[in-house]
């Protein structure tokens, strides 16, 4: 993965669905979210004319990095989920799925990238980093529809 177009990619086509400067997470090895604007963060050699891409490798060399790519919403209808990324998506849930992916809240979903690495794991995160419980829960992969939407949707975004 070519981090840095990853970044540029992703960012690019957030703007459909949040703040783009908001767009990346510090995960903490014990999967809590760690602060998420990039531009206030000082450590790490961050020089004030580094670019967002700049700074966030900058910091993905100490710390571990959420993405987000789109959000989820399970609607109130049993077995119903809307996806919302660049494109808008409607699935059709078993009961299985439901049971295994379901939450309560709107989350984000999309990759953390492990600190001084380019690997990544597929995952969702509360909305927002002000609950003390945020914190970034890897999606179990399945053969399901549900999963192999995200997974296609996380892969356009991943530039090689």
């Amino acid at each position: 993965m070519n981090l840095s177009k990853t970044i540029k990619n992703i960012r690019d086509s957030c703007k459909n669905y949040m703040d783009p400067d908001l767009l990346a997470f510090i995960i903490n090895d014990d999967n809590h979210m760690g602060p998420n604007n990039i531009l206030e963060i000082n450590a790490y050699g961050i020089d004030e004319n580094d670019s967002y891409e700049e700074r966030l490798l900058k910091i993905s060399r100490h710390e571990n990095i959420f993405l987000p790519v789109g959000m989820m919403t399970f609607m109130p209808i049993l077995n119903e989920c809307d996806i919302f990324s660049a494109q808008d998506y409607n699935l059709q849930l078993s009961q299985e799925e439901f049971d295994l992916y379901h939450d309560k809240e709107e989350k984000l979903f999309g990759i953390l990238i492990k600190k001084d690495s380019d690997e990544y794991e597929i995952g969702k995160t509360d909305i927002c980093s002000c609950s003390l419980d945020a914190s970034f829960e890897k999606l179990e992969k399945t053969d399901s529809d549900f999963y192999r939407t995200i997974e296609k949707i996380v892969k356009e975004k991943i530039i090689e």
